[in-house]
């Protein structure tokens, strides 16, 4: 099973009651506006390093931002 789609994000609620968009996050964590939007939407999974980064900016911790998500079996 693909990794990106055992973890979830709550990058974009996060974000948006900061009132920041993705451009703006993309620039204070050094990533395209692009990398953004595919965390947002569960394509594409950060590295420790970015989710960190992204965590720092939006004054929250990587397990509030980041969960696994359930799985059968």
């Amino acid at each position: 099973m693909n990794e990106d789609a055992l973890i979830g994000s709550r990058l974009r609620e996060l974000r948006t009651l900061q009132g920041m968009t993705q451009a703006q996050l993309a620039e204070l964590v050094e990533v395209s506006r692009q990398t953004v939007n595919y965390i947002e939407n569960g394509t594409f999974c950060p590295s420790t390093y970015l989710a960190l980064r992204l965590a720092n900016v939006l004054h929250t911790t990587v397990e509030a931002l980041f969960y696994l998500k359930e799985t059968e079996g």
